[in-house]
């Protein structure tokens, strides 16, 4: 993890300046940051930069290729309204009070949930579906979990330290992909703060890893596509029950989140399964709010190629 102390001196001013910069954009009024500027990166973001268009409108004609253009045209719309808030709303976190939290985030029926979770160590598997960046926060009411955002650090210095501060709050900590193995080891008698480790996975990007023989595929929006397994080795290796976390747009800016368990730390299951149900019940959260996923990342760099 990258350390204020391995900053350039004008890399700490930038990193100042950028925080103040936000923290400005943070503290404005609700209808200035949805209904002003908003609207205004978004259309910066569609029409004058065209951002990533050509990689957004081919992932859709993939994905949807029984929609009609002029339904994939109001996806692709979609979406860069979603862009806009996910990047407003984002910085918008620089300054959130506890009654600010929840006037933009809540979690959907949690009392219920938190009576049949379990007193332990847990795995959560989110998406690039909505504000996700939110997500960190559902622990406010929930003495017992410690929110751990495991995160793939950044190649500017600048931004891995402005994200880290961003991620860092009373009920959550940010933890590099490379390093969770060895935090999670080094915390598991005793927990963070006290409290059960929750480890939270964004499980939708595109793996870095080689395609070998041997690759598990998944059928995923018409694709045969490789996801992350490290949620489910985590969770088969030290019994952690694993949850899909779908997110719900309520209005702008404001999002409502639920736990879905998809593995109670118990049952036998054949390798795979537990990535199996979570490709499964992303599918059908993007097939509901297709406008709310990430459509410009490159989902699908690999192709499978036809066996002999």
């Amino acid at each position: 993890m990258i350390k204020i102390s391995e900053l350039t001196f004008f890399q700490r001013v930038a990193l100042e300046l950028l925080w103040g910069f936000t923290w400005c954009i943070s503290v404005s009024p609700y209808w200035f940051k949805f209904y002003v500027l908003e609207p205004v990166l978004y259309f910066g973001l569609c029409h004058l930069l065209r951002y990533r268009r050509a990689v957004v409108e081919e992932n859709l004609r993939r994905a949807f290729p029984e929609k009609s253009d002029e339904e994939r045209e109001r996806i692709k719309r979609g979406f860069y309204h979603n862009l806009a808030e996910v990047i407003i709303g984002t910085l918008n976190m620089v300054h959130l009070t506890d009654r600010k939290i929840r006037r933009y985030f809540s979690m959907h029926d949690f009392d219920t949930m938190k009576r049949a979770m379990p007193d332990e160590h847990i795995i959560v598997l989110f998406a690039h579906h909505g504000l996700w960046e939110l997500g960190a926060f559902w622990a406010m009411d929930d003495p017992t979990h410690e929110s751990l955002g495991v995160y793939h650090q950044l190649s500017s210095k600048v931004m891995d330290l402005f994200y880290q501060r961003l991620r860092t709050t009373p009920y959550s900590t940010p933890v590099q992909k490379k390093e969770s193995m060895r935090f999670l080891l080094l915390h598991r008698q005793e927990g963070v703060r006290g409290r059960k480790m929750a480890m939270g996975l964004v499980a939708d990007q595109h793996p870095n890893i080689p395609i070998l023989p041997d690759t598990r595929w998944y059928r995923f929006l018409n694709q045969d596509t490789v996801f992350f397994d490290g949620g489910e080795q985590l969770a088969m290796r030290y019994g952690m029950p694993a949850y899909f976390a779908p997110m719900r747009r309520i209005a702008r800016g404001r999002y409502e989140m639920a736990f879905e368990m998809i593995y109670d730390g118990k049952e036998q299951v054949e390798k795979h399964e537990i990535t199996e149900r979570y490709v499964q019940r992303l599918e059908q959260m993007i097939r509901r709010d297709p406008e709310l996923w990430m459509w410009s990342h490159r989902r699908w760099k690999h192709q499978r190629h036809a066996e002999n």
